[in-house]
């Protein structure tokens, strides 16, 4: 078969779809994607760990994300899936390539959405008037009412996302004004007066020196998880290749906006050394001003944040697990669409896991966030290594003619490709470093191979696996010689 008889038939998965997403529904995904709780609540830790260079840190970080997001761009605009990059491992690697890719990802947002159903109970506990409501009901709760508003058409998730993201860029955006505008007046604030001298009179930059900024960066990189769900969006959003570029270009914009400019702007209107782990330094900063009823309104904002991850991860989940039983990849049950058009099997089974996360949340309601957050690290990194991968791939077919080029291009490529590749490995290894938690989770990576290995002996033997096409014409589309018959 040619290359234009393979797209053709991977273009027959997204059969069944609805284009329900509105333009400024997939604007605000994107934007969504790029700000969430590593931002409101892990910045205050990671100022006390390296001083005024996280603010170099993410942007370091945030220039990496934006190749990685070009690099999704230029395959959406070649051939846009809600498969996303699990279609394009498919195309480009074959079968096992997209096994690894998808349940990599699987893996990442089911352990994220564990943390995120934890992190709305614990949330709820800030008000004192729930201090009798168990954890473990308000992590139900939330599940529940996402499930549910996922399980209707796509436009429901699109619109849930687009308030969900717009109160979190007017949060920021209201820090911001006030912010600058307490900068430009020299207005005090705690007692002191703001400006650079809050750097130079606290250490410099690198209070800690340089290497606690370094290893800082594995845990930075986590922050901007999710900025590739614009990519799986993109298969039922509306007219895509208008949107798509614009929403992907101006993540680059947002991160060094909202990233970038709101932790150098904190550390310029108090010393770094005021906020602390565990307490959103927006909370700190608006909490010295006396405002009433900032720690109410802040709360809401990263319970918003959390909800927002929550309701991604199990949009993208749903259309991931459907895209790996579309080349029998996954079980059959989890393609199967709803009246709504929406891929409910998928959905059914993410909530199952959250359903364990639950459990969790009743047996060890503390620790719950460690035993699951660092395993998603694990799928993110992945996730992005396959899109880089897959982007190479893409170049080298329209370099040999078998595919057309696009005008969307990722900048600099290959040489930019292969350093986003460098530096995902270099996370990697800072992960070793970071002990106990990075090193256990590094320590995991043996088991998920030999999981992989397990599963995909089992998907090739197994009858409730099967491809939606004749397996010899698989074959010979994906030229895999590994899929099953």
């Amino acid at each position: 078969m040619n290359a234009a008889q393979k797209r053709a038939w991977l273009d027959s998965h997204e059969e069944g779809y609805h284009k329900g997403l509105k333009p400024r529904q997939v604007q605000m995904i994107a934007i969504g994607g790029a700000i969430g709780t590593g931002l409101f609540l892990g910045a205050g830790g990671r100022l006390q760990q390296a001083g005024p260079s996280l603010a170099l840190v993410y942007a370091v970080c945030g220039i990496f994300c934006f190749f990685i997001m070009r690099a999704l761009g230029e395959l959406v605009m070649h051939r846009p899936t809600s498969g996303s990059f699990v279609s394009y491992a498919r195309e480009f690697l074959g079968e096992r390539g997209s096994f690894i890719a998808g349940w990599m990802y699987y893996l990442n947002w089911a352990m994220t959405g564990i943390v995120d159903t934890t992190a709305a109970a614990l949330y709820m506990k800030y008000w004192h008037m729930f201090d009798g409501v168990p954890q473990w009901l308000f992590a139900f709760i939330a599940m529940a009412i996402i499930g549910a508003m996922n399980l209707m058409a796509v436009g429901w998730f699109g619109e849930m996302e687009f308030w969900f993201s717009l109160i979190k860029v007017g949060a920021l955006v209201l820090f911001l004004i006030i912010g600058v505008v307490f900068l430009l007046i020299g207005h005090p604030v705690a007692g002191q007066a703001t400006g650079l001298h809050l750097i130079a009179d606290h250490g410099g930059i690198f209070p800690h020196g340089l290497l606690p900024a370094v290893v800082l960066m594995q845990g930075v990189v986590f922050a901007y998880a999710g900025i590739e769900l614009v990519g799986t969006a993109a298969g039922e959003a509306q007219d895509v290749k208008r949107i798509l570029p614009k929403a992907i270009n101006a993540v680059m914009y947002r991160i060094g906006i909202f990233y970038v400019g709101s932790v150098a702007l904190l550390v310029l209107l108090m010393p770094w050394s005021s906020y602390k782990a565990g307490t959103s330094p927006f909370v700190t900063f608006f909490g010295s001003l006396g405002v009433p009823g900032i720690g109410t309104i802040m709360n809401l904002v990263v319970l918003t944040a959390a909800l927002s991850s929550l309701n991604s991860g199990l949009y993208s989940t749903g259309r991931v697990l459907r895209a790996l039983s579309m080349g029998g990849s996954a079980p059959d049950f989890v393609g199967k669409m709803n009246r709504s058009k929406v891929p409910y099997g998928g959905i059914v089974v993410t909530l199952v896991i959250y359903f364990f996360g639950v459990i969790l949340n009743y047996l060890v309601p503390s620790q719950v966030f460690e035993i699951v957050l660092n395993v998603a690290s694990l799928g993110i990194l992945s996730t992005w290594a396959f899109i880089i991968i897959c982007q190479m791939k893409l170049r080298h077919a329209q370099a040999k003619g078998s595919v057309p080029k696009v005008e969307f291009r990722m900048p600099g490529a290959p040489v930019t490709s292969w350093a986003t590749l460098a530096f995902l490995l270099a996370v990697l290894v800072l992960m070793g470093f970071d002990y106990p938690d990075g090193t256990f989770t590094v320590a995991l990576i043996p088991l998920v191979i030999i999981c992989l290995a397990v599963g995909w002996f089992v998907l090739k033997k197994s009858a409730l696996f099967s491809p939606t096409a004749p397996s010899a014409l698989l074959t010979e589309l994906l030229g895999d010689t590994d899929v099953k018959d």
